[in-house]
């Protein structure tokens, strides 16, 4: 669908301050909605909001597709709701400098559960509850016994748990239920919590005339509740379970052995025969917290790249034909009107450009991809079509600053030439720059790194996809960072913009 002329930020939540070492659904997360209020902006995008594992990317290492992550749960809320004494509540010391602080997961996750443990001893059922637990069932029965064999187990991944509860045989399923029976209802409260707490914020947001981006990643993580709840619509190995084949990309900009995930492949074959049912549940519930929905990896619809299991590199793959047209026809018959962006990056084809312009889908149009070729690389502004979505640079780039500093002399050189300079030493703010271009392109949509409207160098990058460890921890832990100066230089070039 195409949407209205707009703009918007993307900021995951984590990267929020809060006195508890991790961004929050709590009171700096209302104050950043102000922010995009007084600045003119419509959109916020998050990343995923999943319970992470392993080095905590919300892509590749979630543990459920469905449920929210306990650590983004504010814990002043819960003390307001009596769950808490509030004064007991202590702060992680902050040891870096506002702008430029990471998440120290180490500190961070036993630090908050130790409170949302004492917030569990405290809770009492009540309507409210059960009804969250009797309408969420569907997805949350499976994910909090899922949850509570995998701690029960030392985190070890589910195809390596007794092969009664690997297979998910009836009778082991009970008895683990009620040997674990007060972990599951710790972690049922948890996800009750969660969800209450994002309610209350996206309708603050709405309220505001701001609307939530979402994103759904294509790709699962093997050691999920998805997986081990429907292991039939994934390719594992029959005998071990793990992933007969993996996902990934061939060789791109980012890697040049390609980037491999390691998430299993679906079984098109058999969503097919089950209506895409799986899918159609998981694009319901996501659009029952988000207003758009961002498709992560768009391009794995029409094909998808697949390695064998074992590889240590994407570059052994292939390009297998993926459900294209129909699965999307099929999901447009049970969910109805779709909010979705096409994240449309990497090796794409004329049938992949088909697949998205068939459904009305904006692509995605990245200003950092468009200096390093001639006068036709299509991510020049001069190529957009209105039903695009501008981005100076995704989760996965380095800030504005960062790249500008390392670009090649060709590339400051194109840049320069392109916005009007003779000299790319003539460009004092490169970020601010690349922000104008965006929100005076025709582009309907714009949608700006927080890192770049802060004004931030590479220390601030989100993640870099050659990279699995030490990613998705920037945070900014000072909420005054969101000035009034900042709201009203944003805002006025918004204004000028018409978004």
């Amino acid at each position: 669908m195409a949407f209205q002329r707009a703009s918007g930020i993307l900021l995951h939540p984590t990267c929020l301050p809060s006195r508890f070492g991790i961004g929050d659904l709590g009171q700096s997360a209302y104050a950043f909605i102000d922010f995009l209020e007084r600045s003119g902006q419509k959109l916020w995008q998050v990343l995923p909001l999943g319970p992470t594992g392993f080095e905590h990317s919300p892509y590749i290492m979630n543990f459920s597709s469905f449920a929210g992550n306990p650590l983004l749960i504010d814990l002043d809320q819960l003390a307001a709701d009596g769950l808490i004494d509030g004064s007991a509540l202590t702060a992680l010391p902050e040891t870096s400098e506002a702008a430029y602080a990471k998440v120290d997961f180490a500190a961070v996750i036993p630090h908050k559960v130790n409170y949302l443990r004492q917030a569990f001893a405290q809770f009492q059922p009540d309507a409210y509850y059960e009804k969250f637990c009797r309408e969420q069932a569907w997805w949350l029965d499976d994910y909090v016994l899922f949850i509570a064999l995998f701690e029960d187990s030392g985190n070890l991944p589910w195809n390596q748990w007794s092969p009664e509860l690997a297979r998910r045989e009836p009778a082991a399923l009970q008895q683990a239920s009620e040997k674990l029976h007060d972990l599951i209802q710790f972690h049922k409260f948890l996800q009750f919590q969660f969800f209450d707490q994002w309610a209350k914020l996206r309708a603050y947001a709405n309220g505001k005339g701001i609307q939530i981006v979402g994103d759904i990643s294509i790709y699962v993580c093997h050691n999920s509740s998805d997986v081990w709840a429907a292991p039939d619509m994934f390719k594992l190995d029959p005998e071990t379970y793990d992933p007969a084949f993996m996902a990934g990309v061939p060789p791109d900009y980012f890697s040049a052995t390609g980037q491999l995930w390691g998430n299993p492949v679906y079984d098109w074959e058999k969503m097919e025969q089950a209506d895409y049912a799986w899918w159609v549940n998981r694009f319901k519930a996501t659009l029952l917290y988000v207003d758009i929905v961002r498709v992560d990896h768009f391009r794995g619809f029409e094909a998808y790249w697949q390695v064998p299991g074992g590889e240590t590199t994407a570059m052994n793959g292939e390009w297998i034909k993926g459900p294209d047209a129909k699965f999307f026809e099929v999901l447009q018959a049970a969910v109805g009107r779709l909010p979705v962006m096409a994240e449309d990056l990497g090796i794409i084809t004329p049938e992949v450009e088909r697949l998205r312009d068939q459904f009305n889908f904006p692509g995605m149009r990245i200003l950092q991809f468009a200096f390093g070729g001639d006068p036709n690389n299509a991510y020049l502004p001069h190529h957009y079509i209105q039903n695009c979505v501008v981005y100076p640079g995704t989760h996965d780039n380095d800030t504005a600053i960062g790249w500008w500093n390392t670009a090649s002399e060709h590339e400051k050189h194109h840049v320069s030439e392109y916005f009007g300079y003779t000299h790319p030493d003539q460009i004092q703010n490169i970020n601010w720059e690349l922000i104008r271009v965006a929100l005076s392109s025709v582009a309907d949509l714009a949608i700006l790194p927080m890192q770049d409207v802060l004004g931030l160098d590479g220390r601030a990058r989100m993640n870099d996809p050659r990279y699995n460890d030490g990613q998705w921890r920037w945070r900014f832990t000072d909420t005054n960072l969101l000035s009034q100066g900042l709201s009203d230089r944003l805002l006025k070039l918004t204004q000028l913009y018409s978004r």
